[in-house]
């Protein structure tokens, strides 16, 4: 297939939007991934502040990051991503690079814990506030539980009533596969 899966895509959107040097965010840990992804991402001057409400998904993180060598570019906070603007020191507020989401709940943890769209709009408008012109902030949405589609129809919502010269709004998603397959929303903030 020619067309780029949904995870790379994420992916490579954060990549044309961040540098080396850069502040950016993991508003979701989860398992450490995207963690990683972004602490490569962002060099030795830059810096990730990561946010996740499982203590379990803080410590896998933190695990990966030493493993890899990154933990000292990288600040965990065991906190909901709807904390975003009290939490980020002010000297790095409208210079944040960009944001990463998975929405949905922790890959091998419980499957009750779940984000919700409240804390998620919330963190977007946050983000919003304090990105640079042109950072991005890039959501994978997971949709295949009840939460999940609460959180979906919640988030396009607020989304599409972004006004087009506050930030540019992006849905990616494949529209044959079964099973609710992931999708993104991509928020770049207007120059």
């Amino acid at each position: 297939m020619n067309l780029i899966r949904i995870l790379p895509f994420a992916k490579k959107l954060m990549a044309s939007a961040v540098q080396n040097g850069d502040i950016v965010i993991d508003a979701t840990v989860g398992n450490g991934h995207d963690t990683v992804f972004l602490a490569q991402l962002v060099g030795e001057q830059g810096h990730v502040f990561g946010y996740d409400i499982q203590k379990q998904a803080l410590e896998e993180t933190e695990k990966r990051l030493k493993e890899s060598g990154l933990i000292d570019r990288v600040t965990l906070f065991h906190s909901s991503h709807d904390d975003i603007f009290n939490t980020i020191p002010k000297k790095h507020h409208n210079h944040i690079a960009g944001a990463m989401f998975n929405l949905g709940y922790l890959p091998g943890g419980q499957k009750n814990i779940v984000t919700k769209p409240e804390s998620t709009i919330e963190a977007v408008k946050q983000l919003l506030s304090i990105l640079r012109p042109g950072g991005m902030i890039v959501l994978v949405v997971y949709h295949g539980h009840p939460e999940g589609k609460r959180e979906r129809d919640e988030l396009l919502k607020f989304a599409e009533q972004i006004d087009q010269h506050t930030a540019h709004v992006l849905e990616y998603r494949f529209l044959n596969q079964k099973n609710s397959p992931p999708f993104i929303v991509a928020i770049e903030k207007a120059k």
